[in-house]
C-alpha cells in the first residue's frame, strides 16, 4: 500500500500535482509528483533519515539540494539495473522507482556498524596510518579482511547491465557550463550573434538558483523568464541546449568531457537509446557559469537528519513545494539565511527562530530573531528534535524544531577552473576563494562562479564575458537588453565553527571528519593543505569536499595563526561529479570491449574452414583445416610443406604500413633506423632496425623507396601504433625543421605474402605483362608500383619472411578479397594453399627471423645478432646509448638456434638453458628460449633463444629446463638459420 499523505508538501512549486508517481524507499511505498527528486519526495513524506556516514555509520539526512550532496547516497533500481551511490538530490522521480539506503546493516534505523561511533576516540584522523603498521602480521589476517568488508558504500548486483552507454563528439565556438542566469544571458547573446553554442547544465531544468528563488526578472517571475529564454534558444539552429548534462573536466586544447543522462529519469531506456552518453566537446572558447555552493557552519552534533543548508531548505520550499519539517529554525551569519526564513514564512511554515551570529542582524517580521547567538548543540537520535542555543548574553536555551537551515556564506564553484592547475585567489568581500588564472586557454568565468552573487550581476557578467570570448574568435556579439533583477549586496560576517563544548562538530559529513580531526592534524604537524586532506580524508569523499573544504581550511588557518589565503586551498581534478564505469566504457563491452578488425581475406578464410586467432586488434587466420585433418599440427605441417614445396598465400595486411614523404624523408629514416637509408635507391627495399632512445631494439621491418621523396615503411603488427607514435614524436619534437609528412596506411592497402618456389610463376599470371618480374628484371629486395588483372593499381615487393622465394603484393583494400580469390584461382595448377599465422611462425623460426618474442623490450641489436647494423658513420636514435658498456659485455646474450639431441623431445618456449653439470638456479642461468615450434622441414622440434656468448657456443649440448613442468631436455646449440642458411632460395 502506498503512503500518499505527503505531510510536508506545500502549495506551489514547479511540480505537477495533477499526477502522482509511486516509488519505494527501503521497501516502503510512497508517492510523489513529476518534477520531484527522490530527496524532495522523501522529505514531502516526512522521511528525514536517508543514509549512514562512511566511518562511524551515524544517521544522516539530506544536506543539500544538488550534486554537492554528501549524505543522501542511495541504491536505485534492482536486479541487473541496480545503481549504487546515487545522490537522492539529483535522482529524478519516476513511476515505479525503487530506492534503498546503503552502508548499513541490517537496516537504516538500526545499523549494527554504528558501534564504530562508540569507539570514535580510537578512530581519529590518521588512525589507519598508525594502527595498521603494527604488528605487521596483523595486516593480512586481521586488518585487510576487515577493511575489505567495510570498504565501499553501495553494492553491485554482479549481473550484466542490460542498458547501453555511448560516446560522442561535439564541436562549438562557445561552451557555456551552467544554465543559471549568467549562463542563459551568455547563451542568448552568443546565440543571437550566430555563434555555435552549447549550453550544458547538470539539472533536468535550466535556470540554476532562479528555480529556487522568488525573484522577479523584469516584469515577470524568474521561472517565466527562464521558460522564454529556453524557448528562444531551442529555436536557434546554432544553439544546443543540453539539460541533464554534467561537464566533468577541462582538458588540453579546449576539450571538455561531459556526461548526458539521457534515460536516467526513466524506468527503462527507450529501445535503441543509451542510458548515458559521454561527450567529448571541442570548444574554441568556454565560459564557466557554474554558480556557487552554500557552506555550512560546524557546531556540536550538526549532522543530524533535518539539519541542512538554508539555501537547500529554500529550494525545497520554492521549487519542490516541500518543507523539511513543520517547524524549522535558521542558523546564519549573513542575510541570505534571513531570505530562507522569509520564503518559508510566506509558504506558511512555522519558523521558530533565526539564530544569527551577528550582533546587528536585521529583523524580519513574524519570526523571533536571536542576534549574536550560536547553535551549540542539537538533540534527536534519528532526526532533529531541538537545538540548543547560546545567546548573546551567554545564557542558554533550547528551541524545538524538526529542521535547521544553516547558512555560512557561499563558495564560488571554482572546480572547473582548477583542472589545468589554475589557482583560486581569496576575495575578502565574500570570504571565499574565486577563480584566478585558470591556466586553461580560452576559459573565462561569469556570475556567482566568479563571486558576483546578485542576479543582476550574473546576467551582466554572463552577457559581457560571452561577448568578450566571441570577440577573440572574430565574432561580433551586439549587446542585448537585460531585464532588471535583484541586486542585493553581500552582507556577511565570516563565521566558520562554534567554539563550545567538547562534542564533535562535523566538517566532511560523508567521511566523518570533525573539527577535532583538523586540530589533531595541526598538532601532529600535518599542516599543509595537501597533508591535511590526506591525513584526515577531508574533501576526499565522492563530493570532493564541496561543502567541507572551506571549514577545514579556516580552522587550520586559525590554528596556524595565518590567514586563509596564506594557508591556501587544495587543487580539484576531474571528474566534477562521479561517473558510472559503464559510461566510461560506452559501447566497449562484450564483443566490443576489444574491437576486432577483420583482414580483407576474412570472408574467404571463413568459407575455407579457417581457425582464427586474435593478434592485437586483428582477427587473423591461424590455419586452414582440410577434410580429414584431425589435429592442428597436421594442418600446419601441410601448409608449411606446401609453401616449401610449391606456393602459398598469406594475408599480411595487419603489418603496419606508414607512408613517409618529403624532401627530407631519407634523412628522417636515417635518424629513426640504426642502419643507413639515405642512399637507398628508388625501387629498392631495405630491412631496418629501429632502436629506442635507450639503445634497446624497438621494432624491425622493411622500408621501400617508391620515389626520391616517398618511402613505405612496414612494421610488426603488434608495434604498428607504437612505431607511428614514435615517428610522430621524432618528426614534431626532435626534428621539427625536416620536410617530412607521415600517414598510416595500414587499412588502406590489402597485402598478401606469396611464397614458395612457384610464387613467381603464379604472380606472372596476374601481374600485367608490361611489368617484368623475372629474377633479372625484379631482383631480391626490389619494389615497384605495378598494375594487376588488367589495370588495377598495385605495389609489389620482393621480400621474404619465410626464407623462400617470396613476394608481397598490395592493392587498395576494397579489392583485397577479390585479389585473394584471384591468386587462389591462378595458383590452382601449382596446388597453391592459403596458410595462416601458425605456419608463418614456423617458417620464420626455421629461417631464424626475429619477431615479437625476440623484440621483447629488453634486447639489443647485439643480442639479436645485428650489432653491425648499428651504423657508426651516422647518428641515429638510440645508437649512442646502444654502445653502453653494460650492453656490450663479451658474454652478452646472443640469438641462436636449438635442436633437441633426441628428436622425440620437445623444445619449450620459456624454458631456461643450463650448462650440463651445473645447478639449475638463477645464478647459473645461461639464457632462455623465446620461440619454439615443430619443424616439418627438419622433422624435429626447434627453437630460437638467447644464450650467453651464443655465437661461440655452436655445437654445445645444454640442458633446457622448464620449472613450470619440471621437464629437462638436452638441446644442441645450432645456427638460428635452420633452413637455407645461405639464402639461395629467396634469391632464386
Amino acid at each position: 500500500m502506498t503512503d500518499n499523505k505527503q505531510t510536508n508538501r506545500l502549495t506551489g512549486g514547479q511540480i505537477d500535482t495533477s499526477r502522482s508517481l509511486k516509488f519505494s524507499f527501503d521497501g516502503k511505498n510512497y508517492a510523489g509528483h513529476p518534477g520531484d527528486t527522490l530527496a524532495s519526495a522523501l522529505l514531502a513524506n516526512n522521511v528525514r533519515l536517508m543514509g549512514r556516514s562512511f566511518k562511524y555509520h551515524r544517521p544522516r539526512g539530506v544536506l543539500t539540494a544538488g550534486s554537492e550532496e554528501p549524505n543522501a547516497l542511495v541504491e536505485l533500481r534492482s536486479g541487473a539495473r541496480q545503481e549504487p551511490n546515487t545522490r537522492a538530490t539529483t535522482a529524478e522521480l519516476f513511476d515505479g522507482l525503487e530506492a534503498k539506503s546503503q552502508n548499513r546493516f541490517p537496516s537504516l534505523k538500526f545499523d549494527a556498524m554504528a558501534i564504530n561511533d562508540r569507539f570514535s576516540h580510537f578512530l581519529t584522523a590518521g588512525f589507519y596510518y598508525k594502527t595498521f603498521m603494527w604488528p605487521a602480521a596483523f595486516w593480512e589476517k586481521l586488518y585487510e579482511p576487515i577493511i575489505r568488508k567495510a570498504a565501499g558504500l553501495g553494492s553491485l548486483s554482479l549481473q550484466e547491465d542490460p542498458d547501453e552507454y555511448d560516446k560522442g563528439f561535439l564541436h562549438c565556438d562557445l561552451l557555456i557550463i551552467g544554465g543559471g542566469p549568467s549562463g542563459l544571458a551568455a547563451a542568448l547573446r552568443s546565440g543571437r550573434a550566430g555563434a555555435q553554442v552549447i549550453l550544458a547544465d547538470e539539472d533536468f531544468v535550466f535556470g540554476g538558483r532562479l528555480n529556487a528563488e522568488t525573484y522577479e526578472i523584469g516584469d515577470q517571475s524568474g521561472q517565466a523568464w527562464i521558460a522564454a529564454a529556453i524557448a528562444e534558444l531551442e529555436a536557434m539552429p546554432n544553439v544546443r541546449c543540453m539539460a541533464r548534462t554534467s561537464v566533468l573536466g577541462a582538458f588540453d586544447h579546449g576539450i571538455y568531457s561531459a556526461v548526458e543522462r539521457v534515460s536516467d529519469h526513466l524506468a527503462v531506456p527507450p529501445k535503441g537509446k543509451p542510458r548515458q552518453i559521454l561527450w567529448r566537446i571541442y570548444s574554441k572558447r568556454a565560459l564557466v557559469c557554474a554558480g556557487a555552493i552554500e557552506r555550512p557552519i560546524a557546531f556540536e552534533n550538526n549532522d543530524r537528519p533535518g539539519i541542512m543548508l538554508a539555501s537547500a531548505m529554500r529550494a525545497y520550499a520554492n521549487r519542490w513545494a516541500v518543507t523539511a519539517a513543520p517547524r524549522v529554525a535558521v542558523f546564519t551569519n549573513n542575510d541570505d539565511g534571513h531570505r530562507t526564513a522569509v520564503d518559508l514564512l510566506a509558504k506558511g511554515v512555522k519558523v521558530t527562530a533565526v539564530i544569527d551570529t551577528r550582533a546587528d542582524a536585521p529583523r524580519i517580521a513574524d519570526c523571533e530573531l536571536l542576534a549574536g547567538a550560536q547553535v551549540i548543540d542539537t538533540a534527536g537520535r534519528l532526526g532533529l528534535n531541538y537545538v540548543k542555543i547560546q545567546q548573546a548574553d551567554g545564557s542558554e536555551r533550547t528551541i524545538e524544531c524538526g529542521a535547521l537551515g544553516v547558512s555560512g556564506g557561499w563558495n564560488p564553484n571554482v572546480h572547473m577552473t582548477c583542472h589545468q592547475r589554475g589557482r583560486p585567489v581569496w576575495n575578502d568581500a565574500i570570504a571565499a576563494f574565486v577563480p584566478g588564472d585558470t591556466g586553461t586557454p580560452g576559459m573565462s568565468v561569469a556570475g556567482a562562479a566568479q563571486g558576483d552573487f546578485s542576479t543582476a550581476a550574473a546576467l551582466q557578467t554572463g552577457s559581457d564575458q560571452a561577448a568578450a570570448a566571441l570577440h577573440d574568435l572574430g565574432i561580433d556579439a551586439p549587446a542585448i537588453d537585460l531585464p532588471q533583477a535583484e541586486d542585493t549586496p553581500v552582507n556577511l560576517q565570516p563565521f566558520w565553527y562554534v567554539k563550545h563544548g567538547k562534542g564533535r562538530a562535523w566538517l566532511d559529513q560523508q567521511n566523518d571528519v570533525t573539527v577535532k580531526d583538523v586540530k589533531l592534524a595541526h598538532q601532529e604537524n600535518f599542516r599543509s593543505v595537501e597533508h591535511l586532506k590526506r591525513y584526515t580524508t577531508l574533501g576526499m569523499a565522492t563530493d570532493q569536499g564541496k561543502t567541507s573544504n572551506m571549514g577545514g581550511l579556516a580552522i587550520m588557518a586559525e590554528l596556524a595563526g595565518k590567514s586563509i589565503p596564506e594557508v591556501g586551498t587544495t587543487m580539484f581534478r576531474p571528474p566534477y561529479t562521479p561517473v558510472p564505469m559503464g559510461t566510461m566504457g560506452g559501447r566497449a563491452r562484450g564483443k566490443h570491449f576489444h574491437p576486432v578488425r577483420e583482414t580483407p581475406s576474412h570472408k574467404y578464410s571463413t568459407e575455407n574452414n579457417a581457425t582464427f586467432v586474435e593478434v592485437g586488434n586483428w582477427l587473423r587466420a591461424q590455419w586452414f583445416t582440410k577434410p580429414g585433418e584431425t589435429h592442428w599440427r597436421e594442418t600446419v605441417d601441410r601448409e608449411v610443406n606446401a609453401v616449401r614445396g610449391s606456393v602459398g598465400v598469406c594475408d599480411v595486411t595487419t603489418l603496419g604500413k606508414i607512408d613517409i614523404q618529403g624532401t627530407d624523408a631519407a634523412q628522417f629514416l636515417n635518424k629513426v633506423y640504426a642502419n643507413a637509408f639515405a642512399k637507398l635507391a628508388v625501387g629498392k627495399t631495405r630491412y631496418g632496425l629501429m632502436l629506442r632512445e635507450d639503445g634497446i631494439a624497438m621494432d624491425d621491418g622493411t622500408t621501400a623507396r617508391l620515389a626520391e621523396d616517398q618511402f613505405v615503411m612496414t612494421t610488426t603488427t603488434a608495434n604498428a601504433v607504437n612505431v607511428y607514435r614514435h615517428l610522430e614524436f621524432v618528426r614534431q619534437c626532435l626534428f621539427p625543421d625536416m620536410d617530412v609528412q607521415l600517414i598510416s596506411t595500414t587499412e588502406a592497402w590489402a597485402q598478401y605474402a606469396v611464397a614458395g618456389p612457384n610464387s613467381r610463376k603464379l604472380l606472372q599470371k596476374i601481374v600485367d605483362p608490361e611489368f617484368d618480374i623475372s629474377n633479372e628484371g625484379f631482383e631480391f629486395m626490389a619494389c615497384r608500383e605495378i598494375t594487376v588483372c588488367g589495370g588495377l593499381r598495385a605495389r609489389l615487393f620482393r621480400i621474404s619472411f619465410s626464407g623462400e622465394l617470396a613476394y608481397e603484393i598490395a592493392v587498395p583494400t576494397r579489392y583485397g578479397d577479390a585479389l585473394f580469390r584471384k591468386i587462389m584461382e591462378a595458383g590452382q595448377e601449382f596446388d597453391v594453399v592459403p596458410y595462416g599465422t601458425e605456419a608463418l611462425g614456423v617458417m620464420r623460426i626455421e629461417k631464424g627471423h626475429a619477431a615479437g618474442n625476440e623484440l621483447n623490450g629488453t634486447t639489443t641489436a647485439l643480442n639479436l645478432g645485428m650489432g653491425r647494423m648499428v651504423s657508426k658513420k651516422k647518428d641515429s636514435i638510440g645508437s649512442t646509448l646502444s654502445e653502453r658498456e653494460g650492453l656490450n659485455q663479451p658474454d652478452a646474450l646472443m640469438l641462436v638456434g636449438f635442436k633437441p639431441v633426441n628428436n622425440a623431445d620437445k623444445v619449450t618456449a620459456g624454458g631456461h638453458l643450463m650448462t650440463k653439470g651445473t645447478p639449475k638456479d638463477a645464478e647459473h642461468d645461461q639464457g632462455y628460449i623465446t620461440s619454439a615450434a615443430f619443424s616439418p622441414s627438419l622433422n624435429s622440434s626447434i627453437g630460437l633463444g638467447f644464450l650467453k656468448d651464443g655465437g661461440n657456443r655452436l655445437g654445445e649440448v645444454m640442458i633446457l629446463t622448464t620449472p613450470l613442468t619440471g621437464a629437462d631436455v638436452e638441446v644442441e646449440v645450432v645456427s638460428a638459420h635452420f633452413v637455407d642458411p645461405e639464402g639461395e632460395r629467396l634469391r632464386a
